[in-house]
Order: structure tokens, then sequence, then C-alpha cells
């Protein structure tokens, strides 16, 4: 694969979340989290991104989520659970994209606000059509997803490099 075709980023925060007494690393999926994320999945099978790679935070609820939503998808990418993606900020989050593989193509990242939901506002250097404002609008709630594009190598990507093409959320 060649650094001058577009690559794909998916930025899928983890859908809603139950609070039982747990741990944070720990919390499970809340019934509509579960009903949420397999919607996520269809919606990302519709968007025809083939996925190489997933980057899932270790987190119960990355991890539920991302099950749930694979589910949906006709090409199962290679998941890597990555515990730097708990908790970690926009710029960690890139540091953790620049050490793909230059082969891999497009991948999803499954991780949790306010990271994931920073990371789109700063790598969106432009978008198309309205999804930057639907995304400034709505915010980045449980299960929403935001589709960007950048050309280059994994190790370029910086912010405002990449292209939001889509967002979505539950009950776009």
């Amino acid at each position: 694969m060649s650094v001058a075709e577009p690559r794909r980023i998916v930025l899928f925060r983890h859908a809603k979340a139950d609070w039982p007494q747990v741990s944070d690393h720990e919390r499970p999926l809340a019934e509509r989290g579960r009903m949420d994320a397999a919607v996520a999945g269809r919606k990302l099978a519709d968007s025809d991104i083939t996925l190489d790679l997933a980057l899932c935070s270790t987190a119960i609820r990355t991890r539920e989520t991302w099950k749930l939503a694979v589910h949906e998808l006709a090409h199962r990418p290679k998941t890597v659970y990555e515990e730097r993606v708990y908790e970690a900020s926009p710029g960690e989050l890139i540091a953790v994209f620049n050490e793909t593989p230059d082969d891999v193509q497009n991948v999803v990242l499954i991780g949790h606000n306010p990271g994931v939901q920073g990371l789109a506002d700063i790598l969106a250097g432009s978008a198309e059509g309205d999804a930057r404002e639907r995304m400034s609008r709505r915010g980045f709630p449980a299960a929403a997803f935001a589709v960007l594009s950048f050309t280059g190598s994994w190790k370029s990507l910086e912010p405002g490099v990449a292209t939001l093409l889509d967002y979505w959320a539950p009950s776009e």
C-alpha cells in the first residue's frame, strides 16, 4: 500500500456504560449501550470502510462496545487491546497512531472522552458537508463515531492534517 493513498481513521467512543460499584476501568455497558453499540456497528458497516486494524482501550465498556459493533461488520479487522488508549489525551492517541505500520490503511480506535472528541477536533483541518457542524452541535455522546481521512504515513499524523468525512451519533 502506498502512503499516497488516503487512509481512514474511525474514532469511536464506547457506548453508554453502567455505574455499578466497580472501578472505572471495570464498568460494563448499560442495556442501552449494548443496543447502541450494535447500531453503531451497522452504521460502520454501511460506510463501506474496510477496517484493517482496531485499537481498543482495555476498559470493559470499550471491549464490550467493540465486540458488539464488530459483529455487524463484513470483515473483522485485527484487534489490539491497547492500555494507552484508556484515559488518553489527544496527543497520547496520536502517539499510538504514529506507531501503526504503514501497510495498515484503515484504523478504528475505540476509546473514551474527552480524548476521542478532542482528537477528532484537532485532527480535522477541514470537513466535508455538515459533518463538523453536526459534531460540534452534538458533541461526542456515547457510541458516536467520526470518520477522518488523511494522506501520508502514520508517523506523519498530526493536528490539522485530516479531513472529517462523516460523523454519526445515536439518534442522529
